[in-house]
């Protein structure tokens, strides 16, 4: 079995075959989270790389380790977008050729730099829903055409070439961090930075993956990587039905600390970090940050006044169109976003009645579908508010149950809810 010693040996070896390679990314105190939390707030600029994210490190670490053989058979690769960029970059650097393969939830953005970063040196092949169907179509081409597989995470050449990020915030910081927060996909940068800091204790070492993807939790519930039944593929870069059977070990010997965090959240956490800190994240690079949020609840990371907090910005390739999805899941974490189906009497003034009565002099309609049936006496409509006080939420379905209008809350829980976000 492979130990935290001797990954942490091989962060080593790889730190020097990517010096010059891998940007020496920038270590930012984050004025915003400083502030909220009372610590000091770092960010790890992955987001800065070639490639706009940390995968760069772990996939031209692995490529740059094979025999000529292996590079003339050329490589493959599954990825839900960034890895994937990672290898097309090295491909390009090295020569090699290279077969890419992605899941149809990968944004059209990151497909089209893959292509732009590999050129002619690779092929995009797009297959499945999620990132484990690529995968075991990637893994197949390996079978048929002996090219070697470059796994995302879970190959400790990866996650080497990852854990090289704990090595550089420890010289540029000055010392070792009290909290470090990774984003966490399959385990990959995971085991690679607990391994780094394994031989510097005295750092909280914490994982953080989406609520809807929360397969290492999983794995150290069950003691081994187990399938997720059911994955929410929101945080693309996240996304993982099952953690590594090379990761999990390390991450469970290390002993590191795991937290999940809501869609919502990271979405929220998103959008502040676009307009206070002019960072542009994807969901999986505004993660980390994300588990210092403590908008209505208490933050899934919570630290001390004074400490020094890391948060890892892994990637920063978001496509601009999931901006209203990313603004619509935002307000619906928060509280302000509710929907409604509406029961109005089909009378004259009925929605008169409902502006004036039940909605507050705050909030908005953002949304209304209304059939009108000419053989009823209730209509109903789905009405989208947003609400200007999330605190005032109780108080709306107050005047609506006065005003004598029937109506029926839609739970973010619903089926439904997958037509309105």
């Amino acid at each position: 079995m492979n130990t935290l010693t001797e990954l942490s040996a091989l962060v080593d070896d790889a730190t020097t075959r990517l010096y010059g390679v891998a940007n020496r990314t920038p270590l930012q105190r984050n004025e915003r989270l400083s502030e909220a939390t009372g610590a000091e707030v770092w960010l790890k600029r992955e987001d800065l790389q070639p490639v706009r994210s940390y995968k760069l490190r772990g996939a031209f670490n692995l490529i740059s380790t094979l025999s000529e053989a292996e590079r003339a058979a050329g490589v493959v690769c599954a990825s839900a977008g960034n890895h994937g960029q990672g290898v097309a970059w090295s491909c390009a650097r090295l020569g090699i050729k290279g077969k890419i393969y992605v899941p149809s939830t990968t944004p059209r953005q990151k497909r089209d730099r893959m292509i732009a970063l590999g050129g002619e040196w690779v092929e995009l092949v797009v297959v499945g829903d999620t990132y484990d169907e690529a995968a075991a179509a990637a893994k197949q081409e390996c079978q048929l055409t002996g090219a070697t597989m470059v796994p995302a995470f879970d190959d400790l050449r990866t996650a080497a070439g990852q854990g090289t990020v704990a090595r550089e915030i420890i010289e540029q910081l000055g010392h070792t961090p009290d909290v470090l927060l990774v984003p966490v996909g399959g385990g990959g940068m995971l085991a690679g930075c607990a391994a780094v800091l394994s031989t510097r204790p005295g750092t909280r070492v914490v994982g953080v993956e989406p609520s809807g993807a929360a397969c290492m939790a999983a794995a150290l519930k069950a003691g081994e990587p187990v399938d997720l039944p059911s994955i929410e593929t929101f945080v693309d870069g996240a996304a993982v039905r099952k953690a590594g059977a090379v990761t999990f070990p390390l991450v469970q010997e290390a002993g590191v600390e795991l937290v999940t965090v809501p869609e919502g959240e990271i979405c929220t956490e998103m959008l502040a970090m676009y307009q206070t800190d002019g960072i542009i994240a994807e969901p999986a690079g505004a993660l980390a940050a994300a588990a210092l949020r403590s908008a209505r609840n208490t933050p899934a990371v919570v630290v001390e006044p004074g400490q020094s907090v890391v948060a890892i910005v892994s990637g920063g390739n978001n496509d601009v169109s999931r901006y209203a999805e990313i603004v619509e899941r935002s307000l619906i974490q928060e509280g302000r976003k509710h929907y409604l189906l509406v029961h109005f009497p089909q009378e004259p003034g009925a929605l008169r009645r409902f502006l004036d009565e039940v909605l507050g002099s705050e909030d908005d309609i953002t949304y209304f579908e209304y059939v009108k049936r000419s053989n009823r006496e209730i209509g109903p409509a789905l009405v989208g508010i947003e609400l200007g006080d999330p605190t005032t939420y109780s108080s709306l379905l107050q005047r609506m149950s006065a005003s004598g209008i029937q109506a029926e809350v839609v739970s973010p829980d619903s089926p439904f809810y997958r037509f309105l976000v």
